[in-house]
């Protein structure tokens, strides 16, 4: 027997050599792995694991930088900045040698959030026609989902070239931003895909932030709540099962239809959203891989939770910032798109909160937001125009993070005045004039204008309409009613018959609505109120 048992152990540990489980062995995180995307330009942070005092060498291009591991068996090491170029073998020498292959320099974007950043290409519009043109220098990295209470080291997960039709099963948000920063600026361009849909922001947010932030404390609270209350939901079940099987043998003894099942309470713990779940297994494993910035679609699982929102989102951008340590690194994010039934009549809406919540995050030093208020669909939570969105982001990135000189922001509200029974609107970002426009939904990508130096860029034509929409107005009592609205020079004049002596005007507040405020660059103009009054009411 001991013979036997000693043969299988030498066999297992073969196997475990040969696989890479040995804790003699260097390890690398999955994140770093063949068609790899290295951040251009910035120092690069390699980092795995090996046996305890183990030297290991990181070898790239020119360069050659050796350490040890800790008493923890963990190592790092950080590459100086390299340009723009590929391919790259990385060869990372302890006991054992591993080699990467075809790596390339330029930019890393982590894309994030839930289904609508989940999407994919082939769900998008035109799937056949975006697919059908290679390339190779533009990669993405999906992450597997998994949860966790606490932070992870590594994750699952692979690196993908967008060749012979892969792009398919890219982000469509993800692979669209990418797109259009390739071609732009003609480099390598790497995202790194964590999203799940129907997710909450408090599970993408670091467990730090709630420590540090009291105004997330009721998040908190209600997973702790729903924590301890979990097992006397559990003890309800049992005993409705109890008395399911009862019915059911009754049911079948006289020939009746058998009651349905009861379904079990759902463990809170096993909840993708609950505080840090995401996070911690998605997110705090790619830690801290050099990247360029973030990209951001969510916030439609939130929206029952407007004011909570805007402390949430904010409090998570700033911690994750902080967790990597690159300092206040560019965060873009979508504004929700317009969804559902559209309103008769003006009316208060949580998605219309929620939107005033993201929009409010731009103050938030080097942040930008995509409005999406146009593109969406009143029957589909997920709009398949994930073109524009993918467009408008990417607009951000080459203004504010690249240089480039492009129009990257539609109409902003800035300040009020009233004049008698009017009110004068002003705006940032009128972009040579503001324009009351339809857009037609078309999509305008380089592989079908034929022109990937200038197409990428395109957006829809915008159609001149003439009547704003979208537009109401309230007086001292906090009742809301349609308005008209006409553009004097760059600012907006609003009034209304029934309104003698207003105090408040809102543009495109609801969860779908009619609105066609643009600026001469063909951007939508972000919905806002000029008020601030509680939901439900004025003054």
């Amino acid at each position: 027997m001991r013979s036997i048992a000693r043969s299988l152990t030498l066999a297992l540990g073969v196997v475990m050599s040969a696989t890479g489980w040995l804790a003699a062995d260097v390890r690398l995180p999955a994140v770093f792995s063949d068609f790899m995307v290295i951040q251009r330009d910035m120092p690069v942070p390699v980092w795995g694991w090996a046996e305890p005092a183990e030297r290991v060498t990181v070898s790239l291009a020119d360069q050659s930088v050796a350490t040890s591991a800790d008493a923890q068996g963990r190592w790092s090491v950080r590459l100086t900045p390299m340009s723009a170029g590929g391919p790259l073998v990385m060869r990372v020498r302890g006991r054992n040698t591993l080699e990467i292959r075809d790596i390339l320099v330029g930019e890393v974007w982590l894309a994030s959030g839930q289904s609508n950043m989940e999407m994919s290409v082939a769900s998008s519009l035109n799937p056949r026609q975006e697919t059908s043109v290679d390339y190779p220098a533009i990669r993405m990295f999906t992450v597997e989902r998994a949860i966790s209470d606490t932070p992870r080291t590594d994750l699952k997960g692979q690196w993908t070239a967008a060749t012979a039709g892969r792009a398919g099963r890219f982000s469509a948000v993800g692979y669209y931003f990418a797109r259009h920063i390739h071609v732009s600026l003609d480099v390598p361009v790497g995202i790194i895909h964590s999203s799940w849909g129907g997710t909450a922001a408090e599970g993408w947010t670091p467990p730090a932030a709630f420590d540090a932030n009291p105004a997330l404390k009721p998040i908190v609270d209600r997973y702790a709540a729903a924590l301890a209350a979990y097992p006397a939901e559990l003890e309800k079940f049992k005993f409705k099962m109890g008395s399911w099987e009862l019915m059911v043998k009754e049911a079948k003894a006289e020939g009746r239809e058998p009651p349905r099942q009861p379904q079990p309470p759902r463990a809170p713990s096993t909840d993708p959203s609950h505080p840090s779940a995401l996070y911690n297994a998605m997110i705090a494993p790619l830690v801290p891989y050099a990247i360029r910035g973030a990209i951001w679609y969510q916030g439609e699982s939130n929206a029952g939770r407007p004011d909570e929102y805007a402390a949430l989102f904010g409090a998570m951008i700033a911690h994750w910032r902080k967790e990597w340590g690159q300092g206040d690194f560019p965060f873009l994010f979508v504004q929700l798109a317009n969804y559902m039934a559209r309103r008769d009549e003006p009316t208060d809406s949580g998605w219309a909160r929620l939107r005033e919540a993201q929009l409010r995050t731009l103050r938030t030093p080097n942040t930008g937001m995509a409005v999406a208020i146009d593109i969406g669909d009143a029957q589909d939570i997920h709009p398949k125009n994930k073109q524009d969105v993918g467009r408008r982001l990417a607009l951000w990135a080459l203004a504010r993070v690249y240089g480039r000189q492009v129009v990257y922001c539609g109409p902003l509200y800035e300040t009020m005045a009233v004049e008698g029974s009017s009110i004068r609107l002003r705006f940032s970002h009128v972009a040579g004039g503001l324009r009351a426009a339809n857009t037609p939904v078309t999509v305008g990508g380089p592989d079908q204008a034929g022109d990937s130096s200038q197409a990428a860029l395109r957006g829809p034509e915008v159609v001149e309409a003439g009547k704003l929409e979208g537009f109401a107005i309230a007086g001292e009592d906090g009742r809301f009613v349609w308005a008209e609205a006409r553009i004097e020079g760059e600012t907006i004049v609003v009034s209304s018959s029934q309104v003698s002596r207003p105090v408040a005007v809102r543009y495109a507040w609801a969860d779908n609505p009619a609105c066609n405020l643009y600026n001469s660059a063909g951007l939508p103009a972000s919905p806002f109120r000029t008020d601030d009054w509680p939901a439900g009411g004025g003054r």
